[in-house]
């Protein structure tokens, strides 16, 4: 195939709710540049797109496909994005790629939540929109309604550029208020009849004309004062002023069509290579120090990985955009991350699964290259001369945990590296061996992103396994001042082991004052002489502050790193659940040596149990993570959704409309967390969606303490 000039391509992406169409659009923009030469359908499993087993067995989109077409002497870059919100980390991948997003609408429904969302993501990603209403053959296809929805939903303003003449069932005709033209499409191949607008359709078409014309002079001064002067503008002139509107997003040009039928496709493809805005034009990739790298392809090399890919017998596929420069065969570039030097042994352009080699890509241009070693999603790869890091990709937080519990324990090895595999081609599920709940904790968007996981690993690996509520990582802390001390003696023949330690301890707080004297019941006052003050950050969150108080010499200062390991220790595990200890003070202020059977291990002994001693005494607390969740719905759902979440201990903290959906914020224990995709699936038909984000550490009701004191001493039993 030729080489194409950063000012010859297109950059896109394909996004919008389940079910829109968007799989079978990019098959047709395939079909027109001759890239394939018959369209395949979702149902047949046969696509360019959805091209995995697992993809054409649930008949959609869970991956993201970049593909490419060739048009009026220019390369279309496509990536077709899952609709699914399980899968946006996929469309945050794209988004970083691709200059513009198409939003596919379904034309018997208009603007969804899944719109919604992608649409959100758009504006936060600072993405244009055109938007393409499909399904206008189907029987009950109302693209004024569906236009409408999207004009009351949508934060870009929609401005017609097509309508239909005869939606439903027999749709063969549109009317292109731009161009002034009714294209007739004769079969199911894309073939159009050019025609002059029916009288009885020039009235809405010049109302609908003049209201594109006004969109694209409001966007440009000059316009303005030429569609003042002559009370009108050229076909360039709109599209001129559309470049600014859409570059800005500002606007959202409404294209209609049946994708299925190849209706409008061409006219769509025509639009984004006169209109959308190239890699020329589009906002210029920042560093990580802020610079700007531009599109300039006689630049430095600058490439970026936004997606990776394991396939057997290949290894890994590294699919990259050019920013700068021009990246070819037998190049050598560094990875900005690791530090290591890549030689670029082959490149492909993509279609699909379908590879055609090139020599070289130019900035701007998608493409992927194989068996780089150790390059991964969101690398850098530029030239050693000048070597820059592009901002990284940020994916969503994770929604969705679950253990993980192998049917043979012989499989763990096995599946930690499938498990970090996936990892490495969907960098929104994380992996991780946890210590402290002693489990392999799955995250991901959804239970459904999860399942899909689990199912691919035991088709692919045979391996299987299943998922189990995660336990939750408590933390333990204390109320009150407390103080106990503690000897360790121990006697077996030649030297013994003895030590003394007393200590007091009290709630941390940040801006406390220095420890001087204390109240301790059953002990009186206890005054301080602060000798020495260690302060330390725990890796499990919250500080631990240890102060020596020792006068006298009643214990060797060789032995206080012995009493902190001890404390540590304790803290570690701590006394009421085995969960980590955190935000305490610890004062030791008084204790024994012996001058011969002393040691570290006997100070350490008596350190762990007089902590834990004056730990339970000191009015002890579980503490739970509470997580901020958002939820979106349609506005019938809300009352089922606050009920259910006011049923989980939920703190509801505020809820507003915004365009026909509501959003609620709440404050969430995670443990009344797990599944809650599914249930929130469940009560709105799947219409709603929900973010979640850790918040802090609270204090446990006293009832669900009781019940986890006693969960924890049937387990120690056990």
């Amino acid at each position: 195939m030729r080489q194409y000039s950063a000012a010859q391509i297109k950059n896109i992406a394909l996004l919008g709710a389940p079910d829109t169409g968007k799989t079978t659009l990019a098959e047709a923009m395939a079909y027109e540049g001759k890239v394939i030469d018959r369209r395949g359908t979702v149902e047949a499993g046969n696509t360019i797109s959805d091209n995995t087993p697992i993809e054409q067995e649930y008949r959609r989109s869970i991956y993201s496909t970049i593909l490419f077409t060739e048009f009026m002497d220019r390369k279309l870059n496509i990536i077709d994005c899952p609709g699914s919100d399980d899968f946006c980390g996929s469309l945050f991948a794209a988004f970083k790629a691709a200059d513009v997003g198409v939003m596919v609408f379904d034309g018997t429904v208009g603007w969804e939540v899944g719109s919604e969302i992608q649409s959100r993501y758009a504006r936060e990603l600072n993405k244009p929109l055109i938007g393409f209403v499909n399904k206008l053959d189907s029987e009950k296809a109302n693209f004024e309604g569906a236009v409408e929805s999207i004009r009351a939903a949508s934060r870009v303003k929609p401005v017609i550029v097509q309508y239909p003449v005869n939606q439903g069932t027999g749709f063969d005709a549109f009317v292109d208020v731009l161009l002034m033209k009714m294209y007739r499409f004769k079969d199911e191949n894309g073939t159009r009849e050019e025609m002059e607008i029916p009288a009885e359709e020039m009235e809405r078409a010049a109302a609908l004309n003049k209201e594109l014309v006004e969109a694209a002079a409001e966007y440009d001064d000059a316009l303005m004062e030429l569609y003042f002067e002559k009370g009108t503008l050229t076909q360039d002139d709109i599209r001129a002023g559309l470049k600014v509107g859409v570059s800005q997003r500002s606007v959202m040009p409404i294209f209609c069509g049946s994708a299925k039928r190849d209706i409008g496709t061409k006219r769509l493809m025509e639009f984004i290579i006169n209109v959308a805005p190239g890699p020329m034009k589009a906002p210029a990739f920042a560093t990580v120090d802020g610079a700007a790298v531009e599109a300039d392809e006689n630049g430095a090399t600058v490439a970026f990985i936004f997606k990776s890919q394991l396939e057997p017998h290949i290894g890994e596929i590294s699919y990259l955009r050019v920013i700068r420069g021009k990246l070819a065969e037998g190049m050598e570039v560094i990875d900005t991350r690791t530090g290591n030097k890549e030689k670029v042994s082959q490149l492909f352009a993509v279609a699909g699964k379908n590879r055609i080699k090139v020599t070289e890509l130019s900035a701007g241009d998608i493409g992927c290259a194989v068996k780089l070693k150790g390059v991964r999603t969101n690398d850098t790869l530029a030239a050693p001369s000048t070597p820059v890091t592009i901002e990284p990709i940020e994916f969503p937080e994770p929604r969705y945990r679950a253990a993980i519990k192998t049917k043979d324990a012989a499989d763990d090895e096995k599946l930690g590296k499938v498990l970090n595999d996936a990892k490495f081609e969907d960098p929104s599920i994380l992996v991780e061996y946890s210590k402290e709940l002693k489990q392999t904790i799955v995250q991901g968007q959804g239970e459904h992103h999860l399942n899909i996981l689990k199912n691919r690993i035991a088709t692919e690996n045979k391996l299987t396994f299943e998922y189990i509520a995660p336990k939750i990582p408590y933390r333990e802390t204390i109320t009150k001042v407390a103080a106990s001390d503690y000897r360790h003696k121990k006697q077996s023949g030649g030297a013994g082991q003895f030590a003394e330690v007393h200590l007091l301890v009290e709630p941390y707080t940040e801006g406390m004052p220095e420890p001087k004297s204390y109240k301790v019941a059953g002990k009186g006052d206890i005054l301080v002489n602060v000798k020495n003050k260690e302060e330390y950050d725990l890796a499990w969150g919250g500080k631990l502050q240890f102060y020596s108080a020792i006068v006298g010499g009643a214990i060797d200062a060789r032995f206080l790193p012995a009493i902190l390991k001890g404390v540590m220790e304790k803290m570690d595990e701590g006394p009421l659940t085995g969960s980590y200890a955190r935000d305490i003070r610890v004062v030791v202020y008084d204790g024994k040596m012996h001058p011969v059977d002393s040691n570290e291990i006997s100070f350490k002994l008596a350190a762990r149990n007089a902590f834990k001693e004056a730990f339970r005494q000191a009015g002890p607390k579980i503490m739970e993570p509470m997580y901020e969740v958002e939820v979106l719905t349609p506005t019938e759902y809300m009352g089922a959704i606050m009920s259910d979440l006011q049923n989980r201990r939920a703190m509801i903290m505020g809820m507003e409309s915004d365009k026909g959906f509501d959003r609620l914020t709440a404050r969430v224990p995670l443990a009344e967390l797990y599944r809650y995709s599914t249930t929130l699936s469940s009560l709105s038909s799947g219409a709603a969606t929900y973010s979640m984000k850790f918040a802090s550490y609270e204090q446990v009701p006293s009832d669900v303490q009781t019940e986890l004191l006693k969960a924890y001493i049937e387990t120690e039993e056990d």
